[in-house]
């Protein structure tokens, strides 16, 4: 009789749990810390959206030996972590100045213009650094941990198995 082996499920778990991670430390800032998040920092959220969903379908179709699917889930979610780190890096750019951001959040500060006075002071600016760690902002941070994720994401998709 020949036994065949029970699929991994270790790689998905780690990647789901990891994503939920960042998410939850990005509310934690914002909701514990008091570190209200600009634009950018939403749009950075959008990528954990989206991967945390498709990596827990990814864990649960990998359970239950449906390989080629978690391998569709997984490249998906490794996209979307590429997108995030793709916004992550646009973000940091920005709050290193090197290069601008959207005019909505970011540039010289409106003044003299009574339609803009109403969004003036309770703007969360994106060109501003709230947090940083070594010289490294959340954004920064992001943008690496954005990477990681994706390229396990990808590891685990052409592996053998998930």
């Amino acid at each position: 009789m020949i036994r065949s082996a029970k699929p991994s499920i270790s790689g998905p778990v780690v990647l789901f749990a990891a994503c939920l991670a960042m998410i939850l430390g990005a509310y934690g800032f914002q909701y514990i810390g008091g570190f209200e998040p600009c634009a950018l920092c939403y749009w950075q959220r959008y990528a954990y959206y989206a991967a945390i969903p498709l990596a827990g379908l990814a864990l649960v179709v990998a359970a239950t030996r449906g390989t080629p699917a978690a391998r569709a889930l997984l490249i998906l979610t490794g996209l979307a972590l590429l997108a995030g780190m793709g916004i992550a890096g646009y973000h940091a750019g920005v709050e290193y100045h090197w290069w601008p951001g959207p005019d909505t959040c970011s540039g010289p500060p409106v003044t003299g213009d009574i339609f803009h006075q109403d969004i003036g002071p309770g703007l969360i600016r994106c060109d501003q650094t709230p947090w940083s760690l070594f010289g490294v902002s959340m954004a920064g941070y992001n943008f690496v941990i954005s990477g990681l994720l994706a390229l396990g994401a990808f590891r685990l998709a052409l592996k053998g198995r998930p």
